[in-house]
């Protein structure tokens, strides 16, 4: 491991009177000593210590490269903790780490909860809608929150998403003689005098929560019409298959709601859209799903913006798809590139059809018709249908 300059240690609340002898040895070394305010009073950093710049950076760390420094950071820093980021910029042999119990770990022993059957979030930074695409009946949650007004900001989004009955456990101060938990409900969250560091344990109510299967109802994206609708979209996005990590391209994204749920999925997506009221809408999307991490829009022709951005893993063409727009797409993407579009007008249709006879893939008609008024009785109503070609390049 050669003779580290950064060691990194992880403190719960009371962890610092207990330290480790190869904990506390790097801390006796250190020339600077980083941290919160809170663990550097607990620590006995003195003259040496210097707290974290506000907004976090990690770049005063960066700058006493050679220089013994120790960090410290709450419960285990590789869990939305500074390890994480300060690891990205490091070699192995620059740093070693002596972590804690992660305050999800404390959380989740005074509760009785397993921790396997919970999904954790860190949320100092992020908006509460990131946790959109994990509500459901009956989950659980553990939320770390930026300061002591938060709880209730987290209580009020929850009421906004029909989880005003959700069970919260405010979590302060863990692992330490000042640890308090109160419980409250989302709906009438009545807890004041709440003190940082603090988690939320969230018990969601039955109902609630987007569905897990493909093609959401049309009513969920903000749109201005042109939206890929609920039945072809579920049959799009199981034609462009999905998976973690995976970057899509959305041609004409209209709404961007192809983007939206491959994202829930656990993708990463650009949306192209050349309307400026659309790029609204997709940025309002992205908003309220919390994707602003996994999605981002690009306003402009396509065929002008392709090229500045990572190529993709698959391909949408929901609008907009022209023969010198797929003539550039087979030479810019790379073998093994999943491509879908659709189309609905005679002259689209025709294209695909002949990208169909030259490429091969699949060629698929989707008519579809709906129950509607009919007089006094009702009857077939039927959509236009839809051309959709799919392909590996």
């Amino acid at each position: 491991m050669g003779d580290p300059w950064l060691s990194i240690i992880g403190m719960t609340d009371d962890s610092a009177p207990g330290l480790g002898a190869a904990t506390r040895a790097a801390l006796d070394a250190a020339q600077v000593i980083i941290g919160g305010p809170r663990h550097l009073e607990r620590a006995g950093a003195g003259t040496r210590g210097q707290p974290w710049p506000v907004p976090f950076d990690i770049a005063p760390v960066l700058a006493l490269r050679g220089t013994p420094t120790v960090v410290l950071a709450s419960g285990d820093p590789f869990w939305f903790g500074a390890g994480g980021s300060l690891a990205a910029h490091l070699e192995p042999h620059e740093y070693r780490v002596f972590p804690a119990p992660s305050t999800f770990s404390l959380v989740a022993s005074a509760l009785g909860w397993r921790l396997e059957e919970v999904t954790c979030h860190g949320l100092h930074a992020a908006p509460f809608a990131r946790l959109r695409g994990v509500l459901a009946p009956h989950a659980r949650m553990i939320c770390l929150v930026r300061d002591g007004a938060a709880p209730q900001a987290l209580a009020a989004w929850l009421c906004s998403q029909g989880a005003g009955a959700a069970r919260l456990s405010v979590m302060e101060r863990m692992g330490g003689a000042d640890q308090r938990v109160r419980q409250t409900h989302a709906e009438g969250f009545d807890l004041t005098d709440i003190a940082a560091p603090v988690a939320v344990a969230v018990e969601l109510p039955a109902d609630v929560g987007l569905s897990r299967a493909s093609g959401l109802p049309d009513g969920s994206f903000a749109n201005d019409g042109q939206i890929t609708k609920r039945p072809v979209r579920a049959l799009t996005l199981s034609a462009l298959a999905p998976r973690a990590g995976e970057l899509l391209w959305d041609i004409g994204a209209g709404s961007g709601s192809v983007s939206v749920e491959w994202c829930l999925a656990g993708g990463r997506a650009i949306a192209f859209e050349q309307h400026a009221t659309r790029v609204a809408n997709i940025a309002q999307n992205i908003e309220d799903f919390g994707l602003s991490h996994r999605m981002s829009v690009i306003e402009g022709k396509a065929q002008t913006a392709l090229s500045d951005h990572p190529l993709p893993d698959a391909v949408f063409i929901g609008g907009g798809g022209n023969a010198a727009l797929y003539e550039m797409l087979f030479d810019i993407l790379p073998t093994g590139t999943r491509i879908v579009a659709n189309g609905v007008t005679l002259e689209t249709e025709s294209l695909l059809a002949q990208l169909h006879a030259t490429h091969g893939g699949d060629l698929l008609r989707i008519e579809l018709a709906q129950a509607a008024p009919l007089g006094s009785m009702r009857g077939w109503q039927s959509t236009r249908p839809v051309v959709q070609w799919s392909v590996t390049r």
